[in-house]
Protein backbone atom coordinates (compact mmCIF):
# COMPACT_ATOMS: atom_id res chain seq x y z
CA UNK A 1 0.00 0.00 0.00
CA UNK A 2 0.75 3.57 -1.16
CA UNK A 3 1.18 5.72 2.39
CA UNK A 4 2.47 8.90 0.34
CA UNK A 5 0.51 11.75 0.60
CA UNK A 6 -2.10 12.38 -2.30
CA UNK A 7 -0.79 15.43 -3.71
CA UNK A 8 -4.09 15.99 -6.13
CA UNK A 9 -7.21 14.12 -6.45
CA UNK A 10 -9.11 14.24 -9.91
CA UNK A 11 -13.07 13.20 -8.45
CA UNK A 12 -15.26 12.19 -11.06
CA UNK A 13 -13.95 16.05 -12.93
CA UNK A 14 -15.98 17.25 -15.67
CA UNK A 15 -15.19 20.52 -17.56
CA UNK A 16 -17.22 22.34 -20.79
CA UNK A 17 -16.12 24.94 -22.43
CA UNK A 18 -18.66 27.86 -22.88
CA UNK A 19 -20.37 27.65 -26.00
CA UNK A 20 -19.42 24.01 -26.47
CA UNK A 21 -21.34 21.28 -27.55
CA UNK A 22 -19.41 18.46 -25.65
CA UNK A 23 -17.59 18.77 -22.19
CA UNK A 24 -13.67 18.86 -23.12
CA UNK A 25 -13.31 16.09 -20.26
CA UNK A 26 -15.81 13.73 -18.48
CA UNK A 27 -15.61 11.90 -15.18
CA UNK A 28 -11.66 11.70 -15.11
CA UNK A 29 -10.43 10.10 -11.74
CA UNK A 30 -7.52 10.32 -10.93
CA UNK A 31 -5.02 10.65 -7.98
CA UNK A 32 -1.14 11.84 -7.95
CA UNK A 33 0.83 11.25 -4.78
CA UNK A 34 3.89 12.76 -3.24
CA UNK A 35 7.33 12.76 -4.93
CA UNK A 36 5.92 10.71 -8.33
CA UNK A 37 6.33 11.92 -11.80
CA UNK A 38 3.78 11.10 -13.66
CA UNK A 39 3.05 12.03 -17.27
CA UNK A 40 0.24 12.68 -18.77
CA UNK A 41 -0.67 11.83 -22.76
CA UNK A 42 -3.04 12.18 -24.68
CA UNK A 43 -3.97 13.08 -28.69
CA UNK A 44 -4.58 17.21 -29.57
CA UNK A 45 -7.85 17.94 -28.78
CA UNK A 46 -7.59 14.99 -25.74
CA UNK A 47 -8.37 17.48 -22.85
CA UNK A 48 -4.93 16.81 -21.33
CA UNK A 49 -4.02 21.12 -21.71
CA UNK A 50 -7.52 21.24 -19.44
CA UNK A 51 -6.91 18.70 -17.22
CA UNK A 52 -3.51 20.41 -16.25
CA UNK A 53 -5.50 24.10 -15.49
CA UNK A 54 -8.06 22.64 -13.51
CA UNK A 55 -5.06 20.66 -11.36
CA UNK A 56 -3.86 24.70 -11.35
CA UNK A 57 -7.40 26.19 -10.84
CA UNK A 58 -6.99 28.40 -13.92
CA UNK A 59 -10.20 26.62 -14.76
CA UNK A 60 -12.44 25.35 -12.16
CA UNK A 61 -14.80 21.92 -12.95
CA UNK A 62 -17.90 22.00 -14.24
CA UNK A 63 -18.56 19.06 -12.73
CA UNK A 64 -16.72 16.93 -9.73
CA UNK A 65 -13.93 18.01 -7.36
CA UNK A 66 -10.42 19.17 -7.61
CA UNK A 67 -8.45 18.93 -4.80
CA UNK A 68 -4.97 20.03 -4.71
CA UNK A 69 -3.33 19.27 -1.46
CA UNK A 70 -6.35 18.47 0.26
CA UNK A 71 -7.61 22.06 -0.83
CA UNK A 72 -10.17 22.58 -3.14
CA UNK A 73 -9.89 24.10 -6.60
CA UNK A 74 -13.19 25.31 -6.70
CA UNK A 75 -13.40 27.26 -3.38
CA UNK A 76 -12.30 31.21 -3.68
CA UNK A 77 -10.86 31.22 -0.60
CA UNK A 78 -8.41 27.53 -1.82
CA UNK A 79 -7.14 29.30 -5.24
CA UNK A 80 -4.48 31.79 -3.82
CA UNK A 81 -3.00 28.30 -1.37
CA UNK A 82 -3.73 25.80 -4.45
CA UNK A 83 -1.14 28.64 -6.65
CA UNK A 84 1.51 28.53 -4.06
CA UNK A 85 1.06 24.65 -3.89
CA UNK A 86 0.90 23.98 -7.52
CA UNK A 87 3.66 25.92 -9.94
CA UNK A 88 2.92 25.39 -13.92
CA UNK A 89 5.32 25.68 -17.09
CA UNK A 90 3.61 26.26 -19.98
CA UNK A 91 4.68 25.46 -23.55
CA UNK A 92 6.02 28.98 -25.17
CA UNK A 93 9.25 29.81 -22.56
CA UNK A 94 8.96 33.75 -24.19
CA UNK A 95 5.38 33.87 -22.68
CA UNK A 96 6.80 33.42 -19.16
CA UNK A 97 9.28 35.90 -19.01
CA UNK A 98 8.07 39.24 -17.46
CA UNK A 99 11.64 40.87 -16.54
CA UNK A 100 14.61 41.94 -18.20
CA UNK A 101 17.03 40.69 -16.19
CA UNK A 102 16.96 36.55 -15.14
CA UNK A 103 17.06 37.09 -11.02
CA UNK A 104 14.03 39.72 -11.57
CA UNK A 105 12.35 37.57 -13.21
CA UNK A 106 12.94 34.30 -11.00
CA UNK A 107 12.28 36.69 -8.37
CA UNK A 108 8.88 38.02 -9.66
CA UNK A 109 6.63 35.48 -7.65
CA UNK A 110 8.34 36.27 -4.33
CA UNK A 111 7.63 39.77 -5.01
CA UNK A 112 3.67 38.70 -5.38
CA UNK A 113 3.51 36.81 -2.34
CA UNK A 114 4.96 39.76 -0.59
CA UNK A 115 8.43 37.80 0.46
CA UNK A 116 11.00 39.66 2.16
CA UNK A 117 14.12 40.90 0.05
CA UNK A 118 16.17 39.89 2.67
CA UNK A 119 14.43 36.53 2.74
CA UNK A 120 13.73 36.66 -1.37
CA UNK A 121 17.96 36.72 -2.71
CA UNK A 122 18.85 33.59 -1.18
CA UNK A 123 15.79 31.78 -2.34
CA UNK A 124 16.17 33.11 -5.70
CA UNK A 125 20.03 32.00 -5.77
CA UNK A 126 19.40 28.96 -4.48
CA UNK A 127 16.42 28.04 -7.42
CA UNK A 128 18.74 29.08 -9.98
CA UNK A 129 21.48 26.98 -8.93
CA UNK A 130 19.04 24.34 -8.83
CA UNK A 131 18.32 24.43 -12.16
CA UNK A 132 22.37 25.28 -13.32
CA UNK A 133 21.27 28.92 -13.87
CA UNK A 134 23.78 31.12 -11.33
CA UNK A 135 25.91 32.08 -14.12
CA UNK A 136 22.73 34.08 -15.83
CA UNK A 137 21.66 35.40 -13.22
CA UNK A 138 22.25 38.81 -14.35
CA UNK A 139 21.58 37.81 -18.47
CA UNK A 140 19.32 39.36 -20.85
CA UNK A 141 16.56 36.48 -20.88
CA UNK A 142 15.56 37.51 -24.16
CA UNK A 143 19.54 36.49 -25.06
CA UNK A 144 18.85 32.85 -23.78
CA UNK A 145 18.15 30.05 -25.82
CA UNK A 146 14.73 28.12 -25.47
CA UNK A 147 15.83 25.54 -22.93
CA UNK A 148 17.46 27.89 -21.03
CA UNK A 149 14.28 30.37 -20.96
CA UNK A 150 12.12 27.26 -19.52
CA UNK A 151 14.93 26.67 -16.88
CA UNK A 152 14.33 30.53 -15.46
CA UNK A 153 10.73 29.57 -15.91
CA UNK A 154 11.48 26.30 -13.94
CA UNK A 155 13.59 28.67 -11.64
CA UNK A 156 10.55 31.19 -11.03
CA UNK A 157 8.63 28.30 -9.63
CA UNK A 158 10.87 26.50 -7.18
CA UNK A 159 12.05 30.08 -6.07
CA UNK A 160 8.30 29.66 -4.84
CA UNK A 161 8.91 26.19 -2.83
CA UNK A 162 5.92 24.14 -4.48
CA UNK A 163 4.84 20.86 -3.71
CA UNK A 164 3.86 20.55 -7.04
CA UNK A 165 5.03 21.07 -10.95
CA UNK A 166 2.81 20.68 -13.32
CA UNK A 167 4.42 21.37 -17.40
CA UNK A 168 1.92 21.73 -19.90
CA UNK A 169 3.93 20.47 -23.37
CA UNK A 170 7.07 22.54 -21.86
CA UNK A 171 9.23 21.11 -24.52
CA UNK A 172 7.38 21.40 -27.34
CA UNK A 173 8.71 24.51 -28.60
CA UNK A 174 12.43 23.51 -28.14
CA UNK A 175 14.75 21.90 -30.03
CA UNK A 176 16.13 18.02 -29.09
CA UNK A 177 19.04 19.52 -26.92
CA UNK A 178 16.24 22.00 -24.84
CA UNK A 179 14.01 19.77 -24.43
CA UNK A 180 16.93 17.27 -22.68
CA UNK A 181 18.08 19.83 -20.54
CA UNK A 182 14.82 20.92 -19.36
CA UNK A 183 13.61 17.35 -18.34
CA UNK A 184 16.76 16.28 -17.04
CA UNK A 185 16.63 19.72 -14.79
CA UNK A 186 12.80 18.85 -13.64
CA UNK A 187 13.57 15.07 -13.34
CA UNK A 188 16.57 16.19 -10.82
CA UNK A 189 14.21 18.28 -8.66
CA UNK A 190 12.03 15.17 -8.73
CA UNK A 191 14.53 12.71 -7.38
CA UNK A 192 16.39 15.43 -5.18
CA UNK A 193 13.93 17.86 -3.85
CA UNK A 194 10.73 15.34 -3.83
CA UNK A 195 8.72 17.80 -5.99
CA UNK A 196 5.78 15.94 -7.24
CA UNK A 197 5.59 16.24 -11.36
CA UNK A 198 2.78 15.97 -13.82
CA UNK A 199 4.82 16.05 -17.52
CA UNK A 200 2.11 16.82 -20.01
CA UNK A 201 3.79 15.70 -23.24
CA UNK A 202 3.06 14.42 -26.63
CA UNK A 203 6.99 13.23 -26.78
CA UNK A 204 6.67 9.45 -25.88
CA UNK A 205 10.69 8.85 -25.07
CA UNK A 206 9.83 11.77 -22.61
CA UNK A 207 6.58 9.81 -21.22
CA UNK A 208 8.92 6.62 -20.94
CA UNK A 209 11.13 7.94 -18.42
CA UNK A 210 8.07 8.71 -16.03
CA UNK A 211 6.93 6.73 -13.28
CA UNK A 212 3.37 6.36 -14.16
CA UNK A 213 0.99 7.08 -17.19
CA UNK A 214 -2.31 8.37 -17.15
CA UNK A 215 -4.01 8.60 -20.98
CA UNK A 216 -6.80 10.97 -21.40
CA UNK A 217 -8.60 10.17 -25.23
CA UNK A 218 -11.51 12.40 -26.07
CA UNK A 219 -11.86 13.81 -22.37
CA UNK A 220 -11.68 10.61 -20.76
CA UNK A 221 -8.94 8.32 -18.60
CA UNK A 222 -8.63 6.13 -20.61
CA UNK A 223 -5.94 4.11 -19.86
CA UNK A 224 -3.31 4.31 -16.81
CA UNK A 225 -0.24 2.48 -15.44
CA UNK A 226 3.77 2.58 -15.89
CA UNK A 227 5.31 2.91 -18.71
CA UNK A 228 6.13 -0.69 -18.87
CA UNK A 229 2.90 -1.55 -18.93
CA UNK A 230 0.85 1.04 -20.98
CA UNK A 231 3.42 1.23 -23.67
CA UNK A 232 3.32 -2.57 -24.90
CA UNK A 233 -0.24 -1.91 -25.45
CA UNK A 234 0.48 -0.46 -29.54
CA UNK A 235 -2.72 -1.41 -31.04
CA UNK A 236 -4.91 -0.11 -28.01
CA UNK A 237 -2.32 3.24 -28.41
CA UNK A 238 -2.72 3.57 -32.09
CA UNK A 239 -6.64 3.16 -31.94
CA UNK A 240 -6.30 6.90 -29.81
CA UNK A 241 -3.83 8.47 -32.37
CA UNK A 242 -0.95 7.70 -29.62
CA UNK A 243 2.37 6.59 -30.56
CA UNK A 244 4.76 4.58 -28.78
CA UNK A 245 8.89 4.98 -28.22
CA UNK A 246 10.36 4.12 -31.19
CA UNK A 247 12.21 0.81 -29.31
CA UNK A 248 9.28 -0.18 -27.93
CA UNK A 249 7.77 -0.30 -32.01
CA UNK A 250 10.76 -1.93 -32.88
CA UNK A 251 10.35 -4.81 -30.37
CA UNK A 252 7.01 -5.48 -31.41
CA UNK A 253 7.89 -5.69 -34.71
CA UNK A 254 10.78 -8.18 -34.33
CA UNK A 255 8.60 -10.34 -32.00
CA UNK A 256 6.21 -10.53 -35.11
CA UNK A 257 9.51 -11.48 -36.84
CA UNK A 258 9.61 -14.17 -34.56
CA UNK A 259 12.62 -12.66 -31.96
CA UNK A 260 11.16 -13.50 -28.34
CA UNK A 261 12.30 -9.97 -27.72
CA UNK A 262 11.15 -8.48 -24.30
CA UNK A 263 8.23 -6.43 -25.15
CA UNK A 264 8.50 -4.15 -22.60
CA UNK A 265 11.55 -2.65 -23.98
CA UNK A 266 11.93 1.59 -24.03
CA UNK A 267 15.22 2.51 -24.82
CA UNK A 268 17.97 1.97 -27.06
CA UNK A 269 20.43 0.64 -24.17
CA UNK A 270 17.75 -2.19 -23.66
CA UNK A 271 17.31 -2.68 -27.03
CA UNK A 272 21.35 -3.58 -27.07
CA UNK A 273 20.81 -5.34 -24.03
CA UNK A 274 18.26 -7.40 -25.37
CA UNK A 275 20.15 -8.29 -28.75
CA UNK A 276 22.99 -9.14 -26.96
CA UNK A 277 20.74 -11.68 -24.70
CA UNK A 278 19.41 -13.03 -27.81
CA UNK A 279 22.38 -13.02 -29.94
CA UNK A 280 25.56 -13.63 -28.02
CA UNK A 281 29.11 -13.27 -29.50
CA UNK A 282 30.67 -16.69 -29.55
CA UNK A 283 34.43 -17.04 -27.89
CA UNK A 284 36.87 -16.33 -30.09
CA UNK A 285 34.77 -14.31 -32.77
Amino acid sequence: MDDRQIRISAEDVSYTYDGADSPALTRVRAEIREGEFVAVLGHNGSGKSTLAKLMNALYLPTEGRMLVCSFDTAEEASVWEVRRRAGMIFQNPDNQIVATVVKEDVAFGLENLGVPTDEMIPRVESALAAVRMSAYADAAPHMLSGGQKQRVGVAGILAMEPAILIADEATAMLDPSGRKEVLETVKNLNRHKGITVVWITHFMEEAAQADRIIVISDGRAAMEGTPREVFPQIEKMREMHLDVPRMTGLAAELREAGMPVDQSVLTVEEMVEEVKRLCPLKSGT
